[in-house]
This record gives C-alpha cells, sequence and structure tokens, in this order.
C-alpha cells in the first residue's frame, strides 16, 4: 500500500493515479480539497483500483497519525511513502517575509515531511518489525536555485528535505528501507497560483533548456521509479525532473 501526500492535484494526484495503474492500493491524502480526492479515487476505482481519500493536514502530528493507522486499517501494510504534500506562498523578497509566513511554510514542507517519514519508518522498518520499503520525497530545484525575489522560504524548506533524504536514507539503509527524492523543475500544476503568478511557467520555460515547463506525470514516472525494484540499489539518491535546469 501507497500513501500520497497532498493527493488531490497536481503531481501527487498523477503519481497517486500511476499507482494506481501499477498495481498499488493508493491513500490519497488531501488537506481541504475534499471534492478532487474523492473524485481521484472514484476514478481509479473506475479503472479497476483500489484507493481511498482520508483527510489530514500533514502539519499537525495528531493528524499525520490518523492518516497512516487509517490507511493501514483499510489498505493493508504499508510498503511505500510518497512525501509530497508541500506549500508555498506569495511572491515576496525576504526582507518582507514575517515569521507566521516563514512558520506556514516550515510547518507542512519540513515538520510534515519528517512526521510522514517518522510514521513510515515506524511501520516499514525491519527494527520495528516491518517488512522494509520505500520513500520518495518531492523537493524541489528551488533548493539548488534559491527562489531569489519569488519564495527563498519555500526554497529553503526543500532544501532541509534534501538534508532529510539524505540523513534518513543513511539511518534507515540497514533496516530495509530506500529514501530517495525528486526535485521537479517548473511543473504545470496549480503551486504557482498560490503564489499569485497562475502563469509562472510561460514566463520562466525560456530558462529551461528544453523550453517547455514539464507535466506532472513526467515527475510521477520519476516517483514511482524510486518506488519500484528496478531502483533497488538507490537510496539517498536525488532525480532532477527538471528540463535540464
Amino acid at each position: 500500500m501507497l500513501i500520497v501526500t497532498g493527493a488531490s492535484r497536481g503531481i501527487g494526484a498523477a503519481t497517486a493515479r500511476l499507482a494506481a495503474e501499477r498495481g498499488y492500493a493508493v491513500c490519497v491524502n488531501y488537506r481541504s480539497n475534499r471534492a478532487a480526492a474523492e473524485a481521484l479515487v472514484a476514478a481509479i476505482h473506475a479503472e479497476g483500483g483500489k484507493a481511498l481519500a482520508v483527510q489530514a493536514d500533514i502539519a499537525r502530528e495528531s493528524e499525520v497519525v490518523r492518516l497512516f493507522e487509517t490507511a493501514c486499517a483499510k489498505l493493508g501494510p504499508l510498503t511505500a511513502l510518497a512525501n509530497n504534500a508541500g506549500i508555498l506562498e506569495r511572491q515576496m523578497r525576504v526582507d518582507a517575509m514575517d515569521a507566521e509566513r516563514i512558520e506556514r511554510v516550515f510547518a507542512t514542507n519540513v515538520t510534515g515531511a519528517f512526521l510522514c517519514a517518522r510514521e513510515a519508518v515506524r511501520r516499514m522498518s525491519t527494527r520495528h518489525g516491518g517488512a522494509g520499503g520505500a520513500i520518495v520525497n518531492v523537493s524541489s530545484m528551488a533548493a539548488r536555485l534559491g527562489g531569489p525575489g519569488e519564495y527563498v522560504d519555500y526554497a529553503a524548506s526543500k532544501g532541509a528535505v534534501d538534508a532529510l533524504t539524505i540523513g534518513l536514507a543513511r539511518e534507515v539503509a540497514a533496516e530495509g528501507i530506500r529514501v530517495n527524492a525528486v526535485r521537479p523543475g517548473v511543473i504545470r500544476t496549480d503551486i504557482h497560483a498560490s503564489g499569485g503568478e497562475p502563469g509562472r511557467v510561460e514566463r520562466v520555460k525560456a530558462q529551461v533548456p528544453m523550453q517547455r515547463g514539464g507535466e506532472p506525470e513526467e515527475v510521477a514516472r520519476a516517483i514511482l521509479w524510486l518506488l519500484s525494484p528496478e531502483a533497488s540499489y538507490c537510496t539517498g539518491t536525488f532525480v532532477d525532473v527538471s528540463g535540464g535546469r
């Protein structure tokens, strides 16, 4: 069974859909967009797959615990986690940011990612009686580029996700768990609207060597590869899905 956090839209939804096609029972986690999550689950069921929508704000520890308990109770043992949920706020320079904004971004993107990883390890690690598994964290090329003039806080949060990936991978490598990450570049998702610029992909695509934005499905394929046995000797590894940027 695979849990995909932030799966009601964008990369998360594409990952959940592709995973179901490849035989995973999928927990579609969402924070607020119940209609989109349930529509995705219905689409998976219509194609013969198995899925369940579970509401939980991963920035809240009690809700993360409930998410994992519910998913395992209804879909079976956890074998994989796509740690995808993330937020960004309106484009802004660092000298205009307040602490509340920074705390909101880090609560979901960093603390939430840690909590989900923790719950996955508690269930999958051979140290805890599990059978092993795989985690893929969704980082961002912003971790390397810094997001100047737009969202340095988001970029910094994804830098923390990169460090989590490396450290956790080494921590649980001997316990049957692989931990890797994808770093999407400019992808056509709704997250750009959260930053105040729905058309951002069109504006910046000329900076991408491939001269286009990416599609959520292109990131999902990388996530599913890292989760699969085909990546059996990969841990602490990053796959940049960024068109060469």
